[in-house]
């Protein structure tokens, strides 16, 4: 049996690299990156000579409290809505409905191909204001989701265009319909492709959700903003900012590999 050195703490050779790791590595290497984070950003911290005024933060506990709860919901809602839009979007790619696909085209285009803040502002002041409608919530929501279902739909269209064509061929010869073929064949194999990207993108979509403070959605970002202007306090308003947006991606990114793993056991 080989006896562990300090290198082989630190450090494994590429031969090894697909086997499972000892917990307490795991564990000893996680507390050392933790530790230069932390050294780090004491460093940084400890060069601005600021004076910290975390009691008159504390004051709007509860004000930050419902704007990191509006951005549950909304980062919820928009997850949900916008993988149906990225599904339907990227079916519509592969119909044989020829202006189904150029409509599907499109909208992906466009909307990848413009930012999001643009988005947001044109659809409440522009498209919004047209028929007369302004419930901020429902326009913030939906423009993020639009937004989201854009990329989402292309992810997904890759996952499906790279299983083979025999295997369609194959799903096609012992009888199977079209909706059989995408739920036993494609979409069991796509989905193992596709999850890493899935989960980027649903981060990013809670992370985006903060552009809907310019249309003034009492969301977390926007409270924070006006704590900040009302205190002067940036660093004690953005520093629970960052965290409260950690605490929602966090579980994503690692509920998504859990799956991911999942799957690739499972196929």
């Amino acid at each position: 049996m080989r006896t562990p050195t300090l290198r082989s703490w630190f450090w494994i050779s590429p031969d090894d690299r697909n086997k499972p790791i000892a917990w307490q590595l795991q564990l000893l290497n996680w507390i050392l990156a933790f530790f230069l984070l932390a050294l780090l950003c004491y460093f940084s911290f400890s060069q601005l000579r600021y004076n910290w005024n975390w009691d008159t933060v504390g004051g709007y506990r509860n004000f930050f409290w419902r704007g990191w709860l509006n951005t549950v919901k909304i980062s919820v809602l928009a997850l949900v809505l916008s993988t149906v839009i990225g599904l339907i979007a990227a079916l519509a790619r592969r119909s044989g409905f020829l202006v189904l696909r150029a409509v599907s085209r499109l909208y992906v285009e466009l909307v990848r191909g413009t930012p999001l803040l643009v988005q947001i502002t044109f659809a409440f002041y522009v498209i919004a204001d047209a028929f007369h409608f302004q419930d901020r919530f429902t326009v913030g929501l939906l423009t993020l989701s639009m937004f989201s279902g854009a990329f989402i739909s292309e992810i997904i269209r890759g996952g499906i265009e790279s299983v083979g064509v025999s295997q369609l061929d194959s799903a096609r010869a012992i009888g199977l319909t079209r909706i059989q073929t995408y739920r036993y064949v494609i979409f069991p194999q796509a989905i193992r492709l596709i999850l890493p990207a899935l989960a980027g993108m649903f981060a990013n979509l809670i992370k985006d959700s903060s552009l809907l403070s310019v249309i003034s959605i009492e969301e977390f970002t926007w409270n924070a903003q006006q704590v900040s202007a009302l205190t002067y306090s940036n660093f004690e308003c953005y520093i629970p900012l960052a965290f409260g947006y950690l605490i929602l991606t966090l579980p994503i990114t690692l509920w998504t590999q859990w799956l991911e793993k999942r799957t690739r056991y499972e196929t």
